[in-house]
């Protein structure tokens, strides 16, 4: 198959046999004037539509089967099955020789971890790597062999996949004795070709090294200047103690004394590193302070300038290739509908019928609200035919942000029900909630201060305890009068009453629970642990989820509300980035495994692999060493 022809001729994806004649080859696959072409058209209108809403590249095959396919391996359900797959074989260096995953990471106090058999991990692995094998096939015969050829990703995938299915083969061999897994180090790489931002990221980078490399050897070459002013200023024939402190510390060679201005330079040993030398002279921290006004506030400030400068650039370039691959993808859906009448185009290609677009919509797998929106959209147009622009016009809508609207309040017919409906549907009544929980949250702080030096299994916990119950009985009340005034669908149709109602039910639980274990609060409540949890346990459990359901005054407040939002977006947006820190020290932990610690090696530094719980006697910490005149 020809992939440089053009998208919508007769030779991609079929032969274009039985297209009427004098009929542009606009339609992918054309079987016949019919309804079953009618119905192909359609299926193919629905992938374009979906490729433009998710901003996906139309360069795929067209056919029958490969949409089936296409639409099947873009589904919901093959999506998270994928992305569980990766989490799977990520998660495999946690429970793989050498491992520490215990309880405790005091070697001393850790048991000795459970070393699965030879086998039972690799038969993990070979099943993520058949998933893989599938993954890659499908996507190779979606996209063709020309394009497979074209994309870096995909070579690179194939061949990591080879190298893995490779190192999998020789581990067997060896029974699981090799001393290096190669395939450790391409793991990351699937959690990194599944994400296109992560790709986008990556790329991003690598444009950002050249002019990152000007200013890294401007620092590089500061470090070096400072570091042998340094070592000449704090070294001579005639020394003082501060001097021979400095030196002695921060100074002794070459290689400490980069390493301590290195350090400076991200103010982490700032003003430690000066202070042998100023205690003696205050002039020698004008060294200090030149070195970090012109590396810590000049140039890693320009350093972040050029890295803001590249990113804001090519997320520019990124938003514009998504909004061109979406007005393809929608104009290539607006050619082929515009032939499903009748096997013929309408007249002067006057445009779509908005039946064909409604039927194509139902099919769409988008999310509701926004489905709903376009066929209102649609339907508010009439029985007419859509132009192109009023088509590209339609899908504009996508872009907008859409208002949920919440379900309507129950109506009643009494006037003291619809009063009280008012009443507690008002704001203020959310302000009282909020009052109440600060005062909740005082008298947790008042006693935390009370009962600071006081053991826990020495605490009266009868005052907290009745507050506790006073409280939470409140917060019930106050879900169930809003579940009232509001209706059910109304009361969860907020974010904020879901996350106030989960808590309160939660915490109701609790209370329950404690009541039952250990009855009714009365003075001198310290009775002795039952069950699970201690009463202080159960209580400070309690008290830590009253303090987390202070979060709920955060929307009450614009300003916070929109320093939280802002935070909520960071966090979304800063999802790729969090991948390649996970690829990166994916690499660096599976470098250091590999080569420090073999995996034909025991873990520990004894020959059986287990560490004695202690050896000889207890270290004291060391003393420091005082000169004379000086006190503790």
């Amino acid at each position: 198959m020809a992939e440089s022809e053009p998208l919508l001729s007769r030779a991609r994806g079929g032969s274009g046999r039985g297209c009427p004649e004098g009929l542009p080859a606009r339609c992918s696959v054309q079987v016949g004037p019919g309804a079953a072409w009618k119905d192909l058209c359609l299926e193919q209108a629905v992938v374009f539509i979906e490729d433009a809403i998710q901003y996906r590249s139309i360069n795929h095959r067209m056919d029958a089967r490969s949409m089936w396919l296409y639409r099947w391996y873009y589904s919901d359900v093959c999506q998270w099955i994928l992305s569980f797959v990766i989490f799977l074989i990520l998660s495999l260096a946690f429970i793989e020789t050498p491992s520490s995953f215990t309880s405790t990471s005091d070697a001393r106090y850790r048991a000795e971890p459970w070393h699965p058999p030879c086998g039972l991990t690799e038969s993990v692995e070979a099943l993520c790597l058949l998933v893989f094998t599938a993954d890659l096939a499908v996507k190779s015969y979606l996209v063709g062999w020309a394009q497979f050829r074209k994309s870096l990703w995909l070579l690179a995938y194939f061949m990591v996949l080879v190298l893995s299915l490779v190192d999998w083969m020789v581990s067997l061999s060896l029974l699981c004795q090799e001393p290096l897994r190669l395939r450790r180090l391409l793991r990351p790489f699937f959690l990194l070709q599944n994400s296109s931002m992560m790709k986008k990221t990556l790329k991003c980078i690598r444009w950002s090294l050249p002019e990152m490399a000007s200013v890294v050897l401007l620092l590089a070459l500061h470090l070096c200047v400072f570091t042998m002013f340094g070592m000449l200023l704090f070294t001579g024939e005639k020394q003082d103690d501060g001097q021979d402190r400095e030196r002695l510390t921060y100074f002794r060679n070459l290689p400490e004394a980069l390493t301590s201005l290195l350090v400076l330079l991200t103010t982490a040993n700032n003003p430690d590193v000066m202070i042998p030398a100023y205690s003696k002279n205050r002039s020698y921290a004008i060294f200090f302070i030149v070195f970090t006004l012109i590396g810590s506030l000049f140039l890693m400030n320009l350093l972040t300038a050029i890295i803001y400068n590249q990113f804001r650039g090519y997320l520019l370039k990124s938003v514009q290739a998504s909004l061109f691959r979406k007005r393809l993808g929608t104009r290539a859906a607006y050619e082929v509908l515009s032939m499903t009448a009748e096997g013929q185009a309408h007249p002067q290609g006057a445009g779509v019928k908005a039946q064909d677009l409604l039927q194509a919509l139902q099919k769409v797998q988008v999310d509701s609200t926004r489905k709903q929106a376009l066929l209102e959209k649609v339907r508010a147009h009439g029985h007419g035919l859509l132009s192109a622009n009023d088509f590209q016009k339609l899908f504009n809508e996508l872009d907008k942000s859409v208002t949920r609207e919440h379900p309507p309040l129950p109506e009643y017919q009494s006037p003291f029900l619809q009063s009280a409906q008012f009443l507690f549907g008002h704001r203020y009544f959310d302000y009282l909630g909020n009052f109440i929980v600060l005062a909740n949250l005082v008298s947790i702080c008042v006693f935390l201060v009370l009962d600071a030096d006081i053991l826990p299994h020495n605490r009266d916990d009868f005052v907290l305890g009745i507050l506790n119950c006073v409280f939470i009985l409140y917060y019930l009340a106050e879900m169930l009068l809003k579940v009232f005034a509001l209706g059910p669908l109304g009361y969860l149709s907020y974010p904020s009453n879901v996350f106030d109602g989960l808590l309160t039910v939660i915490l109701l639980v609790l209370e329950i629970s404690t009541l039952a274990v250990y009855r009714f609060p009365h003075p001198g409540w310290k009775p002795e642990m039952q069950g699970l949890l201690s009463l202080w346990d159960m209580v400070r459990l309690v008290n830590m989820l009253i303090v987390f359901r202070f979060l709920r005054i955060i929307p009450s407040m614009k300003l916070m509300a929109v320093v939280a939002s802002t935070i909520l977006g960071l966090v979304k947006n800063m999802r790729a980035f969090g991948g390649i820190l996970v690829v990166v020290q994916g690499l660096f932990c599976a470098v250091v495994a590999g080569v420090l610690c073999p995996v034909g090696q025991p873990v520990s530094g004894s020959d059986s692999g287990e560490l004695p719980a202690q050896v000889g006697p207890a270290r004291q910490p060391a003393v420091p060493l005082r000169g004379p005149g000086e006190h503790p």
